[in-house]
């Protein structure tokens, strides 16, 4: 077998990505300086933006789908009076306008742009369409339309009045655009704007205490360590059912055999772990031994079947 190169680190980081870096450029950086055997990042953010980029190193990549999954909280401004080519302040200018809401105006819109909403994504997102990134074929000059998509937006909050422009702070589920909701909420204002700053302020579990820069992450580890900054392979698990087991279990599941828990006080733990053995369709959950994550697992009734295995 192939040796792995890297050191073996396997936890989160929620990276604080500086401006004008993409993710995978983010993720890049952070590979230099801790050289892990595997690592990726769940859930893009813009060039443009900062903030919450959370990074997930070894054992954790396969847990990158449960952070994606989790509400983000987004601050950022819109500047009105100008619709630019990326919904952003890095695109070309396309179509002026004189209007500038007023704050009134402003606070009785937002209700119609919270619950679940349609929107579609900007020309310049990471969406694929037909294998290619819409914004190659953005840049390419390519004449594109994506199609609208039904987003959640828990909460749209006006914050503040600033020089032609306002502040808003979001709270939204997975795949919602900002830039788009700055768009579409300056198109229901009668006038056109794009965002001028955007920062996601937390991901789920990964906010500004779990928040790290590249620049103190390069002297964590020129300290010798990362310290409290390198988060357990489980942080983005915490919505999902414990299920603890004894090491003989243990043992069993990460060998890939499927567990019958038949015997009374077996069902009973299921029970207490608050897994519902009548869900259709099953239930997955956590199954830990001696605070160690084992496997994530697909209870169906009496049966336990591995799903993702750890090796931590």
């Amino acid at each position: 077998m192939k040796k792995q190169r890297g050191f073996k680190l396997d936890g989160w980081l929620a990276l604080d990505k500086p401006p004008h870096m993409t993710s995978t450029q983010a993720l890049g950086a952070v590979k230099r300086i801790l050289h892990p055997q595997k690592a990726g990042h769940a859930g893009t953010l813009d060039p443009l933006a900062t903030g919450c980029l959370p990074i997930a190193l070894g054992e954790a990549t396969k847990t990158i789908p449960y952070a994606q999954d989790h509400k983000k909280l987004y601050t950022f401004t819109i500047r009105w009076g100008e619709s630019r080519t990326t919904d952003d302040a890095e695109g070309e200018v396309v179509e002026t306008s004189d209007v500038r809401p007023d704050a009134a105006s402003i606070r009785a819109a937002l209700p119609g742009f919270t619950g679940h909403i349609t929107q579609i994504p900007p020309r310049f997102s990471a969406i694929k369409i037909a294998g290619e990134r819409a914004y190659d074929l953005a840049r390419a000059g390519e004449e594109i339309e994506l199609p609208s998509r039904t987003v959640y937006v828990e909460s749209f909050d006006f914050i503040e009045e600033k020089p032609d422009g306002a502040a808003f702070r979001a709270v939204c589920g997975k795949g919602t655009y900002m830039r788009s909701l700055a768009r579409d909420l300056a198109q229901t204002l009668g006038t056109v704007g794009h965002i001028v700053d955007l920062r996601r302020e937390s991901v789920g579990p990964f906010d500004a205490k779990t928040m790290i820069s590249l620049d103190n992450l390069e002297k964590l580890v020129q300290g010798g360590g990362l310290g409290d900054a390198l988060l357990p392979v489980e942080t983005v698990l915490d919505d999902i059912p414990a299920l603890a087991l004894n090491t003989g279990e243990a043992a069993r599941l990460k060998s890939g055999k499927v567990l019958s828990f038949v015997a009374r006080p077996d069902l009973e733990r299921l029970k207490t772990a608050g897994i519902d053995l009548r869900a259709e369709g099953g239930v997955m959950a956590l199954a830990r031994c001696a605070d160690r994550p084992v496997a994530l697992v697909s209870v169906r009734g009496p049966e336990i079947q591995p799903y993702r295995i750890f090796n931590v």
